[in-house]
């Protein structure tokens, strides 16, 4: 078992594929199995390695607690593919003391050529990440507009509703649903951002058309999942 040599691309690809269906090394929980191989990364993994550099910033936010962390550290070639061998620290076994501790070890130092790579790497991590779009949360809302009777104006009502505008409201389609003794509801959908509109404020806002709503009730609501 292993990753080969964790130091070189090939290495970290590996550990890359390893973990795109993966949170941690084993389990389901970070270990110390995460910390022994975070460790022996050293530094962050290149951007387009996005799986391995995603666990590896998550481990490294357990810096503080890492000491706390379940399971006992074990070699490196306890870990990984069952196919691929450990390689890592092979052509310089005398050097196996020195390796980078990004957690900021007391008692050893990092190199100058390892903190430039890592300042380098997560200088790159920060500006693909600044470079992504931010994800608005949205929600799609069913709403039940009762009126007063059956011989309120369904029509204008439905046109107070869609008088109202703000931001992050869009109003979508609608129907009428009988409730009976002749009267029916205003089924409407709408689409909000959830940061900028809620129903507590869709009803207050047609509630106020008093001459025509009698009440109004959220029907459904779903998030919507950006993917």
């Amino acid at each position: 078992m292993g990753f080969g040599d964790l130091k070189s691309a090939a290495g970290l690809r590996v550990l890359n594929d390893f973990l795109a269906d993966k949170s941690y090394i084993e389990g389901y929980v970070p270990s110390q199995a995460d910390i022994a191989v975070f460790e022996a990364v050293g530094a962050p993994p290149p951007a387009e390695l996005f799986h391995a550099l995603r666990w590896y910033n998550h481990i490294k936010s357990y810096e503080k607690q890492k000491a706390s962390l379940p399971g006992i550290k074990k070699a490196l070639g306890k870990y990984g593919p069952a196919d691929v061998e450990d390689t890592t620290g092979a052509a310089t076994d005398s050097k196996d003391d020195d390796d980078i501790d990004l957690f900021g070890s007391d008692d050893e130092e990092e190199s100058e050529e390892a903190k430039k790579l890592r300042e380098e790497r997560l200088a790159q991590y920060e500006s693909k990440k600044s470079k992504k779009p931010a994800v608005v949360a949205k929600s799609s809302i069913l709403l039940d507009v009762k009126p007063w009777d059956d011989e309120t104006d369904m029509a204008k009502l439905e046109e107070c509703v869609r008088s109202i505008q703000a931001d992050g409201l869009v109003w979508g389609s609608s129907k009428l649903v009988p409730v009976g003794y002749g009267i029916k509801k205003l089924q409407i959908q709408c689409v909000v951002e959830d940061d900028k509109v809620g129903t507590d404020m869709l009803e207050e806002r047609i509630t106020a058309f008093e001459d025509y709503v009698q009440s109004m009730d959220v029907a459904a609501f779903n998030k919507i999942v950006l993917i």
